[in-house]
């Protein structure tokens, strides 16, 4: 009776669920090697479980790319806006971005991705609000408007190289505190007086 109870409680899994595993495919394997097959066994149901909550892969990776949207905006804006004052607030976010791997791995593999049709237009408004978000903490800093967004352009790159650099060519990675002392460095380097 309890692996019948036990059965059944597998077999429902919400959408997210679903959204979940595909993320993690994602991280792992790239955005081509999201399929349902593989992901029904790895979450152990049928795929007809996949078909209640999507009608097909192209819905489960807008769901999965949308889930990424928005617990990154949560997450790491979110936990930002308690912070009243700027430099603090950069400061806290180049921590909490700079310890946050899998996000980045997910990002990485969807940088490679970029001609998915559902993938541009997410990375577009990631970007975006990223942009934003660093050119008005900038500007509440104190720097000016050309120099702020100036400023966020630089960190950007500076962020999207680094992901190429550790996850995309393989350079070896950083220990930890060297890994630290590069974050300090940039923090330092870009992070106004």
């Amino acid at each position: 009776m309890v692996a019948i109870a036990q059965k059944l409680e597998k077999t429902r899994l919400s959408a997210e669920d679903w959204a979940l595993a595909a993320l993690d495919v994602i991280a792992e394997q790239g955005l081509a090697a999201v399929a349902v097959e593989p992901l029904a066994r790895r979450l152990g149901v049928t795929k007809g479980s996949f078909y209640w909550h999507f009608p097909s892969r192209e819905a489960l990776l807008v769901a999965a790319l949308e889930r990424w949207e928005k617990t990154e905006q949560e997450t790491v804006f979110g936990q930002l806006e308690a912070i009243p004052e700027p430099r603090a607030r950069l400061r806290a976010l180049f921590q909490l971005v700079a310890h946050e791997l899998k996000p980045h791995v997910i990002y990485s593999e969807l940088l490679k991705a970029l001609d998915h049709p559902v993938v541009k237009p997410v990375l577009s408004r990631v970007s975006e609000r990223r942009l934003d978000y660093l050119t008005a903490s900038f500007r509440q800093a104190g720097l000016g408007r050309l120099d702020a967004q100036n400023r966020a352009r630089l960190l950007y790159a500076a962020y999207v190289g680094f992901l190429q650099l550790s996850l995309q060519l393989g350079q070896p990675r950083l220990h930890h505190d060297e890994f630290d002392a590069y974050v300090n460095h940039v923090m330092t380097t870009l992070i106004p007086e």
